[in-house]
């Protein structure tokens, strides 16, 4: 019964590292230059999760969950976006900008903070039926 716990767990941290991305990707949707100072607009990053959890004590628990497989750059192209005071204008007046919609962001937000949520009626429910699990047997 511990591995439906496990499985919430896992399913609780996927979710708490997709949202720190999305938090970035918004924090980051008007960054042009890097740490060094040079342009280099901010690219999305999107979290990829699969199946199973690798950090599961078990053999078992290790098919069981969910885990984040990585964080991946978004290789969608850059919004050009007309700025020819910009000092990183091209000869055209237009300025390469993240790659991001503050609404998709939005959106992606509130699935993840629904999807945790959903991690931790499970988990409660769980511990509900354990905790009426044992007052039978006792």
């Amino acid at each position: 019964m511990y591995g439906a716990l496990d499985i919430s767990t896992s399913g609780m941290v996927a979710q708490r590292t997709r949202m720190t991305a999305i938090a970035a990707n918004i924090a980051n949707a008007n960054t042009l230059v890097d740490a060094q100072g040079n342009y280099s607009p901010y690219r999305r990053r999107a979290v990829m999760f699969a199946p199973g959890d690798p950090s599961a004590a078990s053999q078992g628990g290790r098919s069981m969950g969910v885990h984040v497989a990585g964080v991946e750059i978004d290789g969608s192209p850059l919004v050009p976006k007309y700025e020819p005071t910009s000092p990183y204008a091209d000869e055209d007046g237009y300025v390469m900008t993240p790659n991001i919609n503050p609404i998709i962001e939005q959106i992606n937000a509130m699935e993840t903070a629904r999807a945790y949520e959903a991690n931790v009626v499970a988990a409660e429910t769980t511990k509900t039926m354990m905790a009426q699990a044992l007052r039978l047997l006792a």
